[in-house]
């Protein structure tokens, strides 16, 4: 038998060396029958999860970690900040990959879609289990540009902490603002990387200080960098007084040395280190009252006798609190400092039972979680990945859906490892599992163990409410937030080669939506055609290839449009009658409505009744009366555009008894078209906000190109030797500005786009856009 365990360890080469004498026989059976699904195949990793280091870990341990010990966290930037390859060095340091993956060769683990390693960009975002120093982390690499907002908004709401990774040499950019926002809006605490501190043009102080302005967030400095740019070689860890230089004979930055600063050798970086420690002590105590009673009393007289320990663990209280954010530095692509902020978000960011989750006292301890990303595996069928907030999740455990109120069955249960995935037994609260054979699941639903459960949750909740007075309803309660999903603001006809291979794009297009809910799929009423709505130029182009890729399908999309809407300028009223026979059963309704404008932005119309309408009739007619309303707010008179920012007011209704809602229904859309038509009438265009960083020579191109696009600029920066422009556009003026501005700046110059608002076109422009629909021009 324990030939046989050797044998397995030597062929795999997994386990350098076992403790084979603190296993009793049984024990041996067990591990080697568990670890059969984890040998995985396709990629070499140096270990399989949980068995690092000298040691095989309880296979407990490695399954279902205390939660103490579990950090679920996020990596969250601006494209091109380096949130990729950090978390490949994290991947390779941690022992989970044999080889250092790169973007630009296309090998990288979280990265594992074609269209990613082509384009060297990420846009799912990909889930990782790996072990760091007895600690299990569950880490989400999320996308950097706009088109996949969505993506870092949905996996930002089961994270417990993130790492926001800046690029030393731009500091905070536009989209590194949205996701800080997105951050915000969740709660989540952060740890700062201030990654490429090898770039020219690379600047500890200016990122550091664009933190402090831009985000308005207090940097804790935990680091200071050994050089920057080109003399850059290690760092300072502020809190232990050490410097840690990396061996630049190695390869893989796997070695380094950690010293303590001393007079002798380092009499200028102890001084700094010295007064950068002292700083760190005061903004940690004027936030933390427990530390400052500490600082106060004992070592009022001396910080540096203040052990590192206490300091470290003020500073995650401090984290955790959100009132300030740790930073550090380094070089993910250079190999250093990415074992120091491994070990920084084992010890300051949260773990789960360190978040206060409200709705958790209700659940007493049953099965609570939160569907957060569908994918879709030709074999497995819909891969759910779900964070576990309490309970135990089992494979073939059937499980109740509250969105969806249906009750299905888990068949498997996964951990995810980006695109390998290790099957195992069960998984505890506070951890991120992979679920197979959840037909009808989709992002944002709540997973409870059943029914009976849900509703004991509810009378708890409601209970509670009522200490609280709170006129919550018993559902909302229970629900966990789902995501926010944006309007899209780009869309497209899309059609198969034949009409033959229909439902195959109907179902190819009904699995991708069901992936990406900032993906719509309509009908055009008129024409019949299929309509793909997207965030933007790269979000439709992505999907058409991957229909092309995952799905064989050489589909044919349209030309690229502009999503506009409409509103009225002034009030306008309308009557309408319909009157029909069907059957032996007259329809009559006679409606009388008044359309006006409102000056709060708002998509759905606002629904008033006058007065005298009678009560009874309209609680039988209510809810078709505001269907129909909301559908001829659908497609507005002048485009055929939603319509947004208006207000419906109902002054009459008669209807003939025995008359069918679907008749109120149609006479009041009906009416409101008329009123709308009558009334002044504009075009609303998406407003998106632009900012361009350029170097100074090609300045005056650029904005001479951005004036002919009608784009409106606010202001213009400098940040280190390149400008950057900060302004407004029509976003139908900027598709294919990436080439455009490629061609005028030789390459050099970057742009991020983010949609502000919807604002009015002026009438020139409405009208030569009107003519172009129409095709008189």
């Amino acid at each position: 038998m324990l030939t046989n365990l050797r044998i397995f360890a030597m062929s795999h080469q997994i386990i350098p060396s076992v403790h084979i004498n603190n296993l009793c026989c049984y024990k041996i059976r067990a591990s080697l029958k568990r670890l059969k699904p984890y040998v995985l195949l396709g990629r070499n990793y140096s270990s399989l999860p949980g068995l690092i280091g000298n040691d095989i870990k309880s296979l407990h341990s490695v399954i279902s970690p205390p939660i103490a010990k579990i950090r679920n966290i996020g990596i969250m930037a601006h494209i091109d900040a380096g949130k990729t390859t950090t978390t490949e060095r994290i991947l390779y340091y941690s022992g989970y990959t044999r080889s250092l993956g790169d973007v630009d060769d296309g090998d990288t683990v979280t990265d594992f879609m074609a269209q990613e390693r082509e384009r060297g960009i990420t846009i799912q975002s990909a889930a990782v289990t790996f072990d760091w120093k007895g600690y299990r982390v569950n880490l989400i690499d999320t996308p950097g540009h706009v088109d996949f907002t969505l993506e870092v908004e949905r996996c930002l709401r089961v994270l417990d902490g993130a790492v926001a990774v800046f690029d030393a040499s731009a500091g905070v950019e536009a989209q590194t603002l949205t996701v800080w926002r997105q951050a915000d809006k969740h709660k989540i605490p952060r740890i700062c990387f201030l990654n490429k501190m090898d770039k020219t043009g690379a600047s500890f102080k200016y990122a550091v200080e664009s933190i402090r302005e831009k985000l308005k967030a207090k940097p804790l400095l935990l680091q200071l960098p050994i050089g920057e740019a080109k003399t850059f070689k290690g760092l300072v860890d502020v809190v232990t007084k050490e410097k840690l230089l990396w061996n630049s004979n190695s390869n893989d930055g796997k070695d380094f040395e950690r010293k303590p600063l001393l007079e002798v050798s380092d009499p200028e970086l102890l001084k700094e280190t010295t007064e950068a420690r002292n700083a760190l002590i005061e903004q940690v105590a004027d936030l933390d009252d427990e530390f400052a009673d500490l600082v106060l009393g004992e070592f009022s007289e001396n910080f540096d006798l203040l052990p590192a320990e206490k300091l470290q663990n003020a500073i995650h209280r401090v984290t955790l609190a959100q009132t300030a954010v740790p930073v550090l530095c380094g070089s993910a692509l250079k190999n250093k400092g990415v074992q120091p902020l491994l070990d920084a978000v084992t010890r300051y960011l949260p773990s789960p039972e360190e978040r206060n989750y409200e709705f958790l006292q209700w659940y007493k301890g049953d099965l609570c979680a939160l569907a957060f990303k569908v994918l879709h595996d030709k074999q497995r069928g819909p891969l759910v990945f779900m964070r576990i907030y309490s309970g135990t999740i089992k494979p073939q455990l059937a499980i109740h859906n509250i969105n969806g109120n249906c009750t299905e069955r888990v068949s498997r249960l996964l951990l995810p490892f980006a695109d390998q995935h290790i099957e195992i037994s069960s998984l505890t609260a506070g951890n991120i599992a992979l679920t197979v054979g959840l037909k009808h699941t989709a992002t944002g639903d709540t997973l409870v163990s059943s029914k009976s459960s849900a509703l004991a949750a509810a009378r708890r909740a409601e209970r509670e409410g009522e200490k609280k007075h709170r006129q919550n309803s018993e559902a909302e309660r229970l629900l966990l937030a789902g995501v926010e999903i944006p309007e899209p603001v780009f869309f497209c006809t899309i059609e198969p080669p034949s009409v033959a291979k229909q439902p195959d794009l109907e179902h190819a297009l009904k699995c991708l939506q069901r992936e990406d809910p900032s993906l719509k799929v309509r009908l055009d009423p008129d024409s019949g055609q299929t309509i793909l709505c997207g965030m933007g130029e790269l979000h439709i182009e992505i999907i058409h290839d991957r229909i092309k890729r995952e799905y064989g399908l050489e589909t044919y999309l349209g030309p690229l449009q502009v999503a506009y809407r409409e509103t009225i300028q002034n009030s306008a009223r309308a009557t309408d009658t319909l009157d029909r026979t069907l059957g032996d059963q007259r329809h009559l309704v006679t409606v009388e409505v008044e359309a006006r404008p409102i000056e709060t932005s708002s998509l759905m119309p606002v629904i008033e009744y006058a007065e005298s309408i009678n009560e009874d009739l309209l609680k039988v007619s209510q809810e078709a009366i505001e269907n129909g309303i909301h559908s001829a707010c659908l497609q507005g008179p002048l485009l055929g555009s939603p319509v947004q920012d208006v207000a419906i007011t109902l002054h009459s209704l008669t209807v003939h008894p025995g008359t069918s809602t679907t008749m109120i229904s149609a006479c009041v859309s009906r009416c409101v078209q008329k009123a709308m038509k009558k009334a002044d009438k504009k075009v609303l265009e998406p407003l998106m906000n632009l900012e361009v960083t350029v170097a100074r020579d090609y300045l005056s191109p650029v904005l001479g190109d951005l004036a002919q696009r009608r784009g409106n600029i606010q202001e213009i920066q400098t940040r280190q030797d390149n400008k950057v422009i900060i302004g407004f556009v029509p976003l139908a003026e900027i598709m294919g500005y990436s080439t455009a501005l490629r061609t005028l700046t030789s390459g050099s110059a970057t742009f991020a786009l983010e949609l502000s608002t919807y604002q009015a076109m002026n009438p020139q422009d409405q009208n030569t856009l009107l003519n172009r629909r129409s095709g008189l021009t």
